[in-house]
């Protein structure tokens, strides 16, 4: 099976999920973290590089204070809990995101998960927190900016090679397989730069119930794609085939 280098999901469904059983939306949450541990297990088990998470998006410092605080909460536990198996299993953790809005407690766990895990060869696992697509985008422009202003680069010099070492994926493949589950069909400002030639597949299932079937479906669905990156379908198979290319 051809498979994708780095995948990253949006893990969508989880409030909808408890509504649906008459629970708080706080319970989806809670129980988003097993698919998430599952997904984890079986990329490492695949071979897969990278896997990058949607856990909160920038926007969703909107929603009411009180499923924000348990969604920190949850964070903060997953971090206690989570990092000593992933540090054994050699899976490296970073959490993208502006962190300064995080507290100073969650964002000490972070430094620490980082730190421990920094060195390990496996799994390569982004957490995306507090983060958002247009966002990312700016603070590498912010920082590119500060080097031309310096004397450091010349404006002419910035081509996507310098912005896309600014970014938050800066040294990771782009995900050549994006997963949102729920049923809705938007990117929702996640990793806009990097999701360029992304394929994108889309999945009715709420995120507590994503298992590794449902991963495997997706991964069989990627398996199917032609991936033409602006080049023609015979150009692609001449290159594939080794023959030459039209």
């Amino acid at each position: 099976m051809a498979l994708p280098r780095h995948i990253a999901i949006v893990m969508d469904g989880n409030g909808r999920w408890a509504e649906a059983r008459g629970e708080p939306r706080t319970a989806g949450h809670r129980a988003g973290l097993e698919p998430v541990r599952a997904t984890i297990k079986e990329c490492s088990r695949l071979g897969i590089e990278a896997l990058t998470i949607f856990a909160f998006s920038s926007e969703n410092w909107r929603r009411p204070q009180a499923e924000v605080t348990t969604l920190m909460s949850l964070f903060m536990e997953a971090l206690e809990r989570e990092v000593a198996e992933l540090h054994v299993n050699a899976v490296r953790v970073k959490v993208i995101g502006d962190r300064r809005q995080l507290g100073v407690r969650l964002q000490q766990r972070i430094a620490e998960a980082e730190a421990l895990t920094a060195a390990n060869t496996g799994l390569k696992l982004q957490v995306a927190v507090s983060y958002g697509g247009r966002w990312d985008i700016l603070e590498a422009t912010r920082e590119v900016a500060k080097e031309v202003a310096s004397g450091q680069l010349r404006a002419e010099d910035i081509d996507e090679a310098r912005l896309s070492a600014a970014l938050q994926l800066a040294n990771l493949p782009d995900p050549d397989l994006f997963i949102r589950t729920g049923g809705n069909h938007r990117v929702s400002n996640f990793l806009l730069w990097n999701i360029a030639y992304a394929e994108l597949y889309f999945s009715d299932i709420l995120w507590p119930d994503f298992d590794a079937q449902a991963l495997a479906n997706a991964l069989a669905d990627f398996e199917q794609r032609e991936r033409r990156f602006g080049m023609t379908g015979h150009q692609v198979s001449g290159a594939v085939s080794g023959g030459p290319s039209a």
